[in-house]
C-alpha cells in the first residue's frame, strides 16, 4: 500500500478550550471520543449532525446541538481519509481500499464498496450515484443502493485526487450530456484533468496544460467550465465540452491547494500564504487576502464572509467584498484542513473545522494523538476591527 499522502491526509490534535478574548468567536461544545486525528468532517444538509473521519479507523456522528456522539461507525481496517453525510446515510472511504455506507440512526454498516486496489482518497455522492477517486489511478461510479461498480474510469497515469460531477440536466444543449449520463471530472497527480462520460466510462476530454499535480478543482455547470489548481502555482479554466483551455490565472508563488467558486468569483488558497480572488470570466485578480503565517489549506465562503484555514493553525474570517480581516481563531496546534458552515443560516453562524497536532508534512504517527474539531459561534463583527479568539476548540481524543 502506498505511503501516507502528504496533502490529503493531514490532521491535527488540539486541547480543551481555555477561554476567548473580547467579542470574537467563542467555542460552543467540547467532545472527546476519537483516539486519533481527524482527517475530514461533513455536516448534514440540515446542519444538525456532524460526521468526522479519523486516523483511528472510525467515523463518528455528533449532534451539533449538544456535542454528544450519536453513533460510532466501526468497520474500516485503516484510517478514514474522507467522509460525506446525507440526511439518512453517511459515507466514508479509507486507506483500506474500501468505501462504506452507514445508517445514521443506528450506526450500522449498510454497504461495503469493494474494488479499488489502493487508498480511496475522495468520494462524491450525486444523482443516486457514488463516485470515488483512488491512489490506484482510477475513478469509479457505484450504485448507492446496491454497492456495485457501475463504471470504471481508467486513463490517469497517477493518483486521482479530486472529483466533480455534472448531471445531464445541468448541461442544457450539450450534445454529449444526455447520452453520456452526466460528466465526471477528475484531477490527478499526473498533471491532467479528465472529463468522463459516466454512462459509457469513456474519456470525453483530457485537459492538458498544467506542469504539476492537479490538487483541486471546482465546476461551474451553467458555463460548463472547470477550474483546476495545481502545484505549478496556476489556476486554469477549461471548457469541459470542447477541452479548450480558456484562461490561466498566474500570480500565486506556490502550489494552489484549494478552490472555492462563488458568484462568478474564484477564490484560491495557496502554499504562498495567500488567498486570491479572481473574476471567473476574465481571470483578472480582484484582491489578495494576506495575514496567513503558512499555507492556506481550506476555504469556505458563506454569506459574504470568506473563512480560511491555514498551516499556521489558525482559522480566519475575512469580509469577502473588502478583503478586511475580521477575526482570527486560535487554539489548534497544526494545519487546519477542513472548514464547514451549517445551512440554513441560523441567527448565529457556527464555524466548524478540523485539525491535528502531528508535526511534519504527513500524518504518520497519528496513533495516540488527539484530533480536534472546533465549533465557534460567530456574532456580528465590529466594522473595521479585527477580533481574535484564543484557545477555542473542540477536542476528539
Amino acid at each position: 500500500m502506498p505511503g501516507r499522502p502528504s496533502l490529503a491526509g493531514r490532521c491535527l490534535r488540539g486541547s480543551r478550550r481555555t477561554g476567548g478574548m473580547g467579542g470574537g468567536g467563542s467555542a460552543l461544545r467540547v467532545c472527546a471520543d476519537h483516539r486519533g486525528g481527524i482527517n475530514w468532517l461533513s455536516l448534514s444538509p440540515d446542519g444538525r449532525r456532524l460526521l468526522t473521519g479519523s486516523e483511528d479507523g472510525t467515523a463518528r456522528l455528533w449532534s451539533t446541538a449538544d456535542g454528544q456522539c450519536c453513533a460510532l461507525l466501526q468497520g474500516h481496517e485503516s484510517y478514514v481519509t474522507f467522509c460525506h453525510l446525507e440526511d439518512e446515510a453517511a459515507f466514508t472511504c479509507s486507506a483500506d481500499c474500501t468505501i462504506r455506507k452507514w445508517d445514521v440512526r443506528t450506526g450500522q454498516c449498510l454497504q461495503v464498496f469493494r474494488g479499488h486496489t489502493s487508498i480511496v482518497n475522495r468520494i462524491l455522492v450525486a444523482d443516486n450515484q457514488l463516485f470515488s477517486g483512488s491512489y490506484d489511478r482510477t475513478a469509479r461510479a457505484w450504485s448507492v443502493d446496491k454497492g456495485q461498480v457501475s463504471q470504471e474510469f481508467r486513463g490517469h497515469r497517477n493518483c486521482v485526487l479530486t472529483l466533480a460531477y455534472s448531471a445531464p440536466w445541468d448541461l442544457p444543449g450539450a450534445p454529449c450530456a444526455e447520452e453520456a449520463g452526466g460528466l465526471l471530472v477528475t484531477g490527478s497527480t499526473d498533471g491532467t484533468a479528465r472529463v468522463w462520460q459516466v454512462a459509457g466510462g469513456g474519456c470525453w476530454q483530457t485537459l492538458r496544460g498544467h506542469t504539476g499535480a492537479v490538487l483541486c478543482l471546482v465546476l461551474d455547470t451553467p458555463s460548463h467550465t472547470a477550474f483546476t489548481g495545481s502545484t505549478d502555482a496556476t489556476i486554469r479554466a477549461w471548457d469541459i465540452l470542447s477541452g479548450e483551455q480558456l484562461r490561466v490565472f498566474r500570480e500565486h508563488q506556490g502550489p494552489v491547494i484549494c478552490l472555492e467558486l462563488v458568484n462568478r468569483h474564484v477564490y484560491s488558497g495557496s502554499a504562498d500564504r495567500t488567498v486570491k480572488c479572481w473574476l471567473a470570466d476574465t481571470g483578472e485578480r480582484v484582491r489578495t487576502f494576506a495575514a496567513h503565517g503558512h499555507s492556506v489549506s481550506a476555504l469556505k465562503y458563506h454569506a459574504g464572509t470568506l473563512f480560511t484555514g491555514s498551516g499556521d493553525a489558525r482559522a480566519r474570517a475575512f469580509d469577502a467584498e473588502s478583503g478586511a480581516l475580521q477575526r482570527v481563531f486560535r487554539g489548534h496546534a497544526f494545519v487546519i484542513n477542513c472548514i464547514q458552515v451549517p445551512r440554513p443560516v441560523q441567527p448565529q453562524q457556527r464555524l466548524e473545522h478540523t485539525s491535528c497536532d502531528i508535526p511534519g508534512e504527513t500524518a504518520a504517527g497519528a496513533d495516540g494523538k488527539t484530533g480536534a474539531a472546533a465549533f465557534f459561534v460567530l456574532p456580528p463583527a465590529s466594522p473595521g476591527r479585527e477580533q481574535e479568539t484564543e484557545n477555542c476548540r473542540f477536542v476528539f481524543t
